[in-house]
């Protein structure tokens, strides 16, 4: 476990601004709650919560991966308009002490769905 530093500093902060997650026309999720991660020299990343989310599009999958900062995550599979995006969402369901704040969320690959800022 490392922890986030001017080496490499993680900052999470809640979005003012609602997030709207879809796949072709298939809102998978929507919220007012999202968190944004900012992880060093990477991109931002939203982080929805789950409750805000339709998790019976979802399909967990056996994908792990492990992050020094932020620990393993899990992913999940969306499965929409007779579609599957495989891989398209990961969360950390028992993230490292300094990234509790994420825990529950969900985060989307850009390349894989439609992430936007609605209001």
């Amino acid at each position: 476990m490392k922890l986030p530093g001017p080496d490499h500093p993680i900052t999470i902060t809640p979005n003012p601004r609602r997030v709207r997650v879809s796949a072709g026309d298939i809102v998978i999720a929507e919220t007012s709650k999202a968190l944004i991660l900012k992880e060093a020299r990477y991109p931002a990343v939203q982080y929805v919560p789950r409750e805000d989310a339709n998790m019976g599009l979802l399909e967990r999958t056996d994908r792990v991966t492990h992050c020094p900062y932020k620990g393993d995550a899990s992913y999940f599979s969306v499965k929409a308009d007779g579609k599957t995006l495989d891989n398209a969402i990961w969360t950390y369901e028992t993230p490292f002490p300094a990234m509790t704040e994420i825990a529950g969320h969900l985060a989307f690959y850009p390349d894989k769905v439609k992430i936007e800022e609605v209001g």
